[in-house]
């Protein structure tokens, strides 16, 4: 049996890189993913992917009103959520004497008040025992040159976590931090090339990786599928790495 047979699955985030990778492989677990995103195009095209057991419901997730309407969606065609993988975020590059309130706010906009937002949103809808996944990083627990509100946000999501396995230590809901290295995505090579330094950044992240090289998203969707599966049944409030050892050692 499929380990996410007839499992119902929120995916925010969910119409590229890593959060695409990850509905791919729900849907090939079994599950019913609904894909939350800005990009009605991707959407789209992650549907037309995908098939059927695929959902897209376009918006925010820094809007309340989006949220709602994404939760009460999932309400009214399903009843409930067993998975609910908070992945949408945002990175930048900006180093100290260059941040401004805008990168501030839109780095802790997207990645600390839309995962709050989302997980508090879905909460009357997660079934016991179901599975909360955020998306971390290495850089929250690294320091990380002219990615310092990055890293800070992604420290305050790993932190959610802790807190919040302790809030809802009564209702069997498990939440966990997936923190991926540098992967191979669309929006991590934007990113990149946006410095006009994109070859010199990636060889740091290859040389100082232990596996040497960037991770596939794949990779990281599998462990999202353990995470999200009743073989992780007795973890909650922790992080796991997908990220060849490069902040391991």
């Amino acid at each position: 049996m499929r380990k996410l047979e007839g499992k119902i699955a929120v995916i925010t985030g969910g119409a590229s890189g890593i959060g695409l990778e990850t509905a791919r492989r729900f849907v090939a677990e079994g599950a019913f993913v609904y894909l939350f995103g800005r990009r009605q195009s991707a959407l789209d095209a992650a549907v037309e992917a995908l098939g059927d057991q695929v959902r897209a419901v376009s918006g925010d997730v820094t809007q309340q009103a989006d949220l709602d309407r994404l939760f009460d969606t999932v309400k009214g065609e399903k009843g409930g959520i067993d998975i609910l993988f908070a992945n949408a975020g945002v990175g930048e590059f900006a180093p100290l004497g260059e941040i401004s309130p805008e990168h501030y706010d839109h780095a802790f906009d997207i990645n600390v008040k839309g995962t709050l937002f989302t997980v508090q949103t879905a909460l009357p809808l997660l079934r016991r025992g179901a599975s909360v996944i955020l998306t971390g990083s290495t850089v929250g627990v690294t320091g990380t040159p002219a990615m310092s509100i990055y890293s800070a946000s992604k420290a305050a999501v790993r932190n959610l976590a802790r807190s919040w396995s302790l809030d809802l230590k009564d209702t069997g809901v498990r939440v966990n931090v997936l923190s991926p290295g540098a992967t191979g995505t669309v929006k991590l090579k934007d990113m990149l090339d946006a410095t006009g330094m994109s070859d010199a950044i990636t060889a740091g992240f290859v040389e100082n990786t232990p596996l040497g090289r960037m991770g596939d998203p794949a990779e990281t969707a599998a462990v999202a599928a353990f995470l999200a599966s009743d073989d992780s049944s007795f973890m909650t409030g922790g992080e796991v790495f997908v990220d060849g050892g490069y902040a391991q050692v």
